[in-house]
């Protein structure tokens, strides 16, 4: 893609300062239009020409058509916070801070330097309500599906989980939303493998933050339809043992491992645990011992003989003399 360096003839003119708190864009300013009124704020589909360079002039990003919806976190913060501000046929040259673009991880692709400020020429072509899910076609969910998962899955290359997570989650909500429009048994077939692929990207993203319960909902709702699906099988075992519960997290490892025994991530993953549960095991067994007083000293069995041993004949003697006392002092207390 290409992009556009700032002309020097037409210096950007600083924008109105934010509220206090709210750190500024760079620089915005509108070089052509063909309206004169407020931008739209509500959620809306807007397609763009997009043309991106670094702050020296270096070209690195260009896209003809951009499509993205306000709001969904599709494109960087600087679209999201100055598309709104613009109208139909405008080209806006924006100059933002990298806190704005990539950040510090800066971006594989397109190419971009971590901390990298953009220069963005962005014209604005066509702004529409965003779409109606439930009367989109089968075929206008799986595209819209599809664009979802691949902005989590950018978001997710630059390790930024909150926002994969979002947009795999937006996926899914297009995916699953009710619908006014039948679908051919194929279409739904495409959507059910499309579902699969974004929970199982979601239970990553939920992973990487520690998010287990959810992480976990999401790996079980994979197994729902696929019980025999190794990502989900080998995800859920990881959160079962970041929770500490080996006892279940390996056998589903084992599971995952039988259906693919050359896989080494699982193999390792597998002996970890293995060795991570004997060792709570032996620790558990110490703490008991150490509540019951240390039975391991104990002896295995009673002595047969000894200062405390009493002979079992004695003790029946015993017991017999005792109650015929009993028996001849209530016979006497009668004859009374």
């Amino acid at each position: 893609m290409a992009s556009c360096a700032e002309p020097s003839a037409m210096g950007p003119e600083p924008a109105a300062s934010p509220p206090a708190g709210v750190p500024p864009l760079e620089d915005f300013e509108v070089l052509d239009g063909v309206e004169d009124t407020e931008g739209e704020e509500e959620e809306e589909e807007n397609l763009m020409q997009l043309q991106t360079s670094l702050e020296n002039g270096t070209r690195v990003q260009e896209e003809p058509e951009l499509v993205f919806t306000l709001g969904d976190c599709d494109v960087i913060q600087a679209l999201d916070l100055s598309v709104p501000l613009m109208d139909v046929g405008e080209t806006a040259m924006v100059t933002a801070d990298s806190k704005y673009c990539y950040g510090p991880q800066g971006s594989r692709s397109p190419y971009i330097p971590p901390h990298a400020a953009l220069c963005l020429e962005v014209t604005l072509k066509t702004a529409v309500d965003g779409p109606d899910l439930e009367m989109l076609t089968g075929q206008e969910r799986v595209a819209l599906a599809n664009r979802k998962r691949e902005c989590g899955n950018a978001h997710y290359q630059r390790a930024d989980f909150v926002l994969a997570a979002n947009s795999y989650d937006l996926a899914i909500k297009a995916i699953t939303s009710s619908a006014k429009v039948d679908m051919t048994f194929e279409e739904e077939e495409q959507l059910l493998q499309l579902k699969v692929k974004c929970l199982n990207n979601l239970a990553a993203s939920q992973l990487k933050l520690d998010h287990y319960r959810a992480a976990l909902r999401s790996c079980s709702l994979v197994l729902e339809h696929q019980p025999d699906n190794v990502k989900a099988l080998f995800r859920k075992g990881k959160v079962l043992a970041q929770q500490g519960e080996y006892s279940e997290a390996i056998p589903i490892l084992r599971a995952a491992l039988k259906l693919e025994p050359s896989n080494k991530t699982i193999h390792a993953e597998l002996s970890k645990l293995v060795k991570k549960h004997a060792a709570q095991r032996s620790t558990e067994t110490a703490l008991y011992r150490k509540m019951l007083g240390n039975p391991s000293r104990l002896p295995a069995k009673c002595p047969g003989k000894g200062a405390w041993s009493i002979p079992w004949k004695w003790l029946f003697g015993a017991t017999a003399v005792a109650l015929g006392g009993v028996a001849l002092s209530v016979v006497i207390a009668a004859r009374n």
